[in-house]
Protein backbone atom coordinates (compact mmCIF):
# COMPACT_ATOMS: atom_id res chain seq x y z
CA UNK A 1 0.00 0.00 0.00
CA UNK A 2 2.77 2.45 0.91
CA UNK A 3 4.53 1.79 -2.41
CA UNK A 4 1.33 2.49 -4.33
CA UNK A 5 0.75 5.65 -2.31
CA UNK A 6 4.29 6.85 -2.99
CA UNK A 7 3.94 6.09 -6.69
CA UNK A 8 0.69 8.04 -6.84
CA UNK A 9 2.27 10.98 -5.02
CA UNK A 10 5.25 11.00 -7.39
CA UNK A 11 2.95 11.57 -10.36
CA UNK A 12 2.03 14.92 -8.80
CA UNK A 13 5.55 15.85 -7.67
CA UNK A 14 6.33 18.19 -10.63
CA UNK A 15 3.06 20.06 -10.06
CA UNK A 16 3.75 20.40 -6.35
CA UNK A 17 7.34 21.50 -6.89
CA UNK A 18 6.06 24.10 -9.34
CA UNK A 19 3.55 25.42 -6.82
CA UNK A 20 6.07 25.59 -3.97
CA UNK A 21 8.84 27.10 -6.13
CA UNK A 22 6.53 29.87 -7.38
CA UNK A 23 5.69 30.80 -3.80
CA UNK A 24 9.12 30.56 -2.10
CA UNK A 25 11.49 31.23 -5.03
CA UNK A 26 13.96 28.57 -3.90
CA UNK A 27 14.16 25.01 -5.17
CA UNK A 28 15.81 23.85 -1.94
CA UNK A 29 12.89 25.19 0.08
CA UNK A 30 10.40 23.91 -2.49
CA UNK A 31 11.75 20.38 -2.19
CA UNK A 32 11.51 20.59 1.62
CA UNK A 33 7.91 21.76 1.30
CA UNK A 34 7.02 18.90 -1.04
CA UNK A 35 8.63 16.39 1.32
CA UNK A 36 6.51 17.75 4.16
CA UNK A 37 3.45 17.53 1.93
CA UNK A 38 4.23 13.85 1.37
CA UNK A 39 4.42 13.22 5.11
CA UNK A 40 1.05 14.86 5.63
CA UNK A 41 -0.48 13.02 2.69
CA UNK A 42 0.79 9.66 3.96
CA UNK A 43 -0.85 10.30 7.34
CA UNK A 44 -4.09 11.84 6.03
CA UNK A 45 -7.54 10.33 5.86
CA UNK A 46 -7.89 10.12 2.09
CA UNK A 47 -11.37 8.62 1.98
CA UNK A 48 -13.02 12.02 1.61
CA UNK A 49 -10.52 13.48 -0.90
CA UNK A 50 -12.38 14.02 -4.18
CA UNK A 51 -9.58 15.62 -6.21
CA UNK A 52 -6.11 14.45 -5.20
CA UNK A 53 -4.24 16.99 -7.32
CA UNK A 54 -6.16 19.98 -5.97
CA UNK A 55 -5.91 18.66 -2.41
CA UNK A 56 -2.12 18.27 -2.65
CA UNK A 57 -1.68 21.65 -4.32
CA UNK A 58 -3.60 23.28 -1.47
CA UNK A 59 -1.46 21.57 1.18
CA UNK A 60 1.73 22.45 -0.67
CA UNK A 61 0.77 26.09 -1.12
CA UNK A 62 -0.20 26.44 2.53
CA UNK A 63 3.13 24.94 3.64
CA UNK A 64 5.04 27.09 1.15
CA UNK A 65 3.29 30.19 2.45
CA UNK A 66 4.34 29.27 5.98
CA UNK A 67 7.91 28.77 4.76
CA UNK A 68 7.87 32.16 3.05
CA UNK A 69 6.71 33.83 6.25
CA UNK A 70 9.44 32.05 8.19
CA UNK A 71 11.97 33.48 5.72
CA UNK A 72 10.97 37.06 6.50
CA UNK A 73 13.74 37.68 9.05
CA UNK A 74 16.30 35.96 6.85
CA UNK A 75 15.27 38.10 3.88
CA UNK A 76 15.45 41.28 5.97
CA UNK A 77 19.03 40.44 7.02
CA UNK A 78 20.12 39.43 3.52
CA UNK A 79 23.07 41.43 2.14
CA UNK A 80 21.97 43.31 -0.97
CA UNK A 81 19.08 42.44 -3.29
CA UNK A 82 17.55 38.96 -3.10
CA UNK A 83 16.88 37.16 -6.38
CA UNK A 84 15.12 33.82 -6.80
CA UNK A 85 17.21 30.70 -7.18
CA UNK A 86 17.68 29.75 -10.86
CA UNK A 87 17.14 26.11 -11.74
CA UNK A 88 19.59 24.16 -13.87
CA UNK A 89 17.87 21.35 -15.72
CA UNK A 90 20.93 19.24 -14.83
CA UNK A 91 20.13 19.58 -11.12
CA UNK A 92 21.08 16.57 -9.01
CA UNK A 93 17.87 16.77 -6.98
CA UNK A 94 15.98 13.83 -5.54
CA UNK A 95 13.72 13.90 -8.60
CA UNK A 96 15.70 15.53 -11.46
CA UNK A 97 12.92 14.89 -13.99
CA UNK A 98 10.45 16.83 -11.85
CA UNK A 99 12.97 19.64 -11.32
CA UNK A 100 13.60 19.82 -15.06
CA UNK A 101 9.87 20.12 -15.71
CA UNK A 102 9.59 23.00 -13.25
CA UNK A 103 12.70 24.65 -14.69
CA UNK A 104 11.10 24.81 -18.12
CA UNK A 105 7.88 26.38 -16.86
CA UNK A 106 8.82 29.27 -14.54
CA UNK A 107 10.87 32.13 -15.98
CA UNK A 108 13.18 34.25 -13.85
CA UNK A 109 11.31 37.36 -15.00
CA UNK A 110 8.03 35.95 -13.68
CA UNK A 111 9.63 34.97 -10.37
CA UNK A 112 11.04 38.47 -9.96
CA UNK A 113 7.55 39.92 -10.49
CA UNK A 114 6.07 37.45 -8.00
CA UNK A 115 8.63 38.65 -5.45
CA UNK A 116 6.97 42.07 -5.50
CA UNK A 117 3.64 40.62 -4.31
CA UNK A 118 2.65 40.11 -0.70
CA UNK A 119 2.78 36.46 0.45
CA UNK A 120 -1.01 36.14 0.34
CA UNK A 121 -1.23 37.79 -3.09
CA UNK A 122 1.47 35.48 -4.35
CA UNK A 123 -0.28 32.37 -3.08
CA UNK A 124 -3.65 33.53 -4.43
CA UNK A 125 -2.12 34.25 -7.83
CA UNK A 126 -0.46 30.85 -8.05
CA UNK A 127 -3.58 28.95 -7.01
CA UNK A 128 -5.89 30.89 -9.32
CA UNK A 129 -3.81 31.81 -12.38
CA UNK A 130 -1.55 28.75 -12.52
CA UNK A 131 -3.77 25.98 -11.14
CA UNK A 132 -7.22 27.52 -11.77
CA UNK A 133 -8.61 26.51 -8.39
CA UNK A 134 -12.05 27.86 -7.44
CA UNK A 135 -12.05 30.91 -5.19
CA UNK A 136 -13.87 28.95 -2.48
CA UNK A 137 -11.02 26.42 -2.30
CA UNK A 138 -8.39 29.16 -2.32
CA UNK A 139 -10.23 30.88 0.53
CA UNK A 140 -10.15 27.66 2.53
CA UNK A 141 -6.43 27.22 1.79
CA UNK A 142 -5.50 30.76 2.83
CA UNK A 143 -7.91 31.09 5.72
CA UNK A 144 -9.59 34.15 4.21
CA UNK A 145 -13.08 34.93 3.01
CA UNK A 146 -13.92 34.30 -0.62
CA UNK A 147 -14.43 38.03 -1.15
CA UNK A 148 -11.00 38.79 0.28
CA UNK A 149 -9.41 36.12 -1.91
CA UNK A 150 -11.04 37.53 -5.03
CA UNK A 151 -9.56 40.93 -4.16
CA UNK A 152 -6.13 39.40 -3.51
CA UNK A 153 -6.18 37.54 -6.81
CA UNK A 154 -7.37 40.62 -8.71
CA UNK A 155 -4.65 42.86 -7.25
CA UNK A 156 -2.00 40.24 -7.94
CA UNK A 157 -3.15 39.69 -11.53
CA UNK A 158 -3.22 43.42 -12.27
CA UNK A 159 0.23 43.88 -10.75
CA UNK A 160 1.75 40.96 -12.65
CA UNK A 161 0.23 42.00 -15.97
CA UNK A 162 1.51 45.56 -15.48
CA UNK A 163 5.05 44.33 -14.83
CA UNK A 164 5.26 41.69 -17.56
CA UNK A 165 6.36 42.76 -21.07
CA UNK A 166 3.51 43.16 -23.54
CA UNK A 167 5.49 41.44 -26.28
CA UNK A 168 8.16 38.81 -26.08
CA UNK A 169 11.26 38.81 -28.26
CA UNK A 170 11.92 35.58 -30.12
CA UNK A 171 14.81 33.43 -28.96
CA UNK A 172 16.95 34.09 -32.03
CA UNK A 173 16.75 37.86 -31.53
CA UNK A 174 17.39 37.43 -27.81
CA UNK A 175 20.53 35.36 -28.52
CA UNK A 176 21.74 37.89 -31.10
CA UNK A 177 21.40 40.87 -28.74
CA UNK A 178 22.97 39.00 -25.82
CA UNK A 179 25.94 37.90 -27.94
CA UNK A 180 26.40 41.45 -29.26
CA UNK A 181 26.28 42.84 -25.73
CA UNK A 182 28.87 40.31 -24.56
CA UNK A 183 31.20 41.09 -27.47
CA UNK A 184 31.02 44.85 -26.96
CA UNK A 185 31.47 44.57 -23.19
CA UNK A 186 34.57 42.36 -23.43
CA UNK A 187 36.04 44.68 -26.06
CA UNK A 188 35.58 47.71 -23.82
CA UNK A 189 33.12 49.41 -26.19
CA UNK A 190 31.33 51.66 -23.68
CA UNK A 191 29.13 53.49 -26.19
CA UNK A 192 28.36 50.25 -27.99
CA UNK A 193 27.04 48.71 -24.78
CA UNK A 194 25.00 51.80 -23.91
CA UNK A 195 23.39 51.63 -27.37
CA UNK A 196 22.02 48.16 -26.57
CA UNK A 197 20.40 49.27 -23.32
CA UNK A 198 17.01 50.85 -22.75
CA UNK A 199 17.40 54.30 -21.13
CA UNK A 200 15.80 53.06 -17.88
CA UNK A 201 17.47 49.63 -17.87
CA UNK A 202 17.59 48.03 -14.42
CA UNK A 203 20.39 45.80 -13.10
CA UNK A 204 19.88 43.66 -10.01
CA UNK A 205 22.78 41.58 -8.72
CA UNK A 206 22.61 39.05 -5.89
CA UNK A 207 25.84 38.11 -4.12
CA UNK A 208 24.25 37.29 -0.78
CA UNK A 209 27.24 38.79 1.02
CA UNK A 210 29.40 35.92 -0.29
CA UNK A 211 30.33 37.41 -3.67
CA UNK A 212 30.75 41.08 -4.56
CA UNK A 213 27.59 42.61 -6.02
CA UNK A 214 25.82 45.93 -6.12
CA UNK A 215 24.15 46.51 -2.74
CA UNK A 216 21.11 48.03 -4.42
CA UNK A 217 19.59 47.92 -7.92
CA UNK A 218 21.24 50.16 -10.52
CA UNK A 219 19.10 52.01 -13.06
CA UNK A 220 20.02 53.90 -16.21
CA UNK A 221 22.02 52.90 -19.29
CA UNK A 222 25.24 54.74 -18.44
CA UNK A 223 25.18 53.80 -14.74
CA UNK A 224 24.66 50.15 -15.54
CA UNK A 225 27.44 50.20 -18.14
CA UNK A 226 29.88 51.89 -15.76
CA UNK A 227 29.14 49.25 -13.12
CA UNK A 228 29.64 46.41 -15.60
CA UNK A 229 32.91 47.86 -16.87
CA UNK A 230 34.09 48.33 -13.28
CA UNK A 231 33.49 44.64 -12.63
CA UNK A 232 35.40 43.70 -15.78
CA UNK A 233 38.33 45.87 -14.77
CA UNK A 234 38.50 44.32 -11.30
CA UNK A 235 38.47 40.83 -12.79
CA UNK A 236 40.73 41.54 -15.79
CA UNK A 237 43.49 39.21 -14.58
CA UNK A 238 41.13 36.23 -14.54
CA UNK A 239 40.26 34.00 -17.44
CA UNK A 240 36.63 34.17 -18.54
CA UNK A 241 34.50 31.48 -20.09
CA UNK A 242 30.86 31.90 -21.09
CA UNK A 243 28.17 29.42 -21.94
CA UNK A 244 24.61 30.00 -23.06
CA UNK A 245 22.23 27.63 -21.27
CA UNK A 246 18.49 27.24 -21.02
CA UNK A 247 17.64 28.07 -17.42
CA UNK A 248 14.06 28.46 -16.13
CA UNK A 249 12.83 27.99 -19.67
CA UNK A 250 14.82 30.94 -21.08
CA UNK A 251 18.30 31.64 -22.32
CA UNK A 252 20.78 32.54 -19.59
CA UNK A 253 24.44 33.45 -19.65
CA UNK A 254 26.54 31.26 -17.35
CA UNK A 255 29.95 32.75 -16.55
CA UNK A 256 33.05 30.98 -15.25
CA UNK A 257 36.16 32.75 -13.90
CA UNK A 258 39.42 30.84 -13.73
CA UNK A 259 37.41 27.71 -14.38
CA UNK A 260 35.04 28.25 -11.43
CA UNK A 261 31.34 29.06 -11.77
CA UNK A 262 30.86 32.77 -11.06
CA UNK A 263 27.33 33.77 -11.98
CA UNK A 264 24.16 33.05 -13.90
CA UNK A 265 22.71 36.10 -15.65
CA UNK A 266 19.38 36.77 -17.32
CA UNK A 267 18.81 39.51 -19.88
CA UNK A 268 15.29 40.77 -20.63
CA UNK A 269 14.47 42.70 -23.82
CA UNK A 270 11.64 44.99 -24.85
CA UNK A 271 9.76 44.65 -28.14
CA UNK A 272 12.35 46.81 -29.93
CA UNK A 273 15.21 44.56 -28.84
CA UNK A 274 16.73 46.86 -26.21
CA UNK A 275 17.87 45.37 -22.91
CA UNK A 276 15.51 46.42 -20.13
CA UNK A 277 16.61 44.23 -17.21
CA UNK A 278 19.67 42.33 -15.99
CA UNK A 279 19.40 39.76 -13.23
CA UNK A 280 22.79 38.52 -12.03
CA UNK A 281 22.88 35.70 -9.48
CA UNK A 282 26.34 35.31 -7.89
CA UNK A 283 25.46 33.85 -4.50
CA UNK A 284 27.09 30.39 -4.68
CA UNK A 285 24.40 28.90 -2.43
CA UNK A 286 21.91 29.46 -5.26
CA UNK A 287 24.08 27.94 -8.00
CA UNK A 288 24.85 24.50 -6.64
CA UNK A 289 22.89 22.73 -9.38
CA UNK A 290 24.98 24.12 -12.25
CA UNK A 291 27.77 22.12 -13.89
CA UNK A 292 31.45 22.89 -13.47
CA UNK A 293 33.28 24.14 -16.54
CA UNK A 294 35.16 20.86 -16.97
CA UNK A 295 31.79 19.05 -17.20
CA UNK A 296 30.80 21.02 -20.27
CA UNK A 297 31.69 20.08 -23.77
Amino acid sequence: MSDLLAKEFDTYRPVLLGAAYRVVGSMTDAEDVVQETWLRWAAADRTEVRDTRAYLVRITTRLALNRLRQQKTQREQYVGPWLPEPIATTSEAEDPAAVAEVADSVSMAMLVVLETLSPLERAAFVLREVFDLPFAEIAETLGRSETAVRQLAHRAREHVHARRPRQTVDKARHAEVTASFLERATQGDFEGVVALLAPDVLLVSDGGGKKSAALRPIQGAEKVTRWLFGVLRREQDKSFAYRFMTVNGEQALVTYMDGELDNVSFVELDESGLITDFYVVRNPDKLTGFPALNQLG
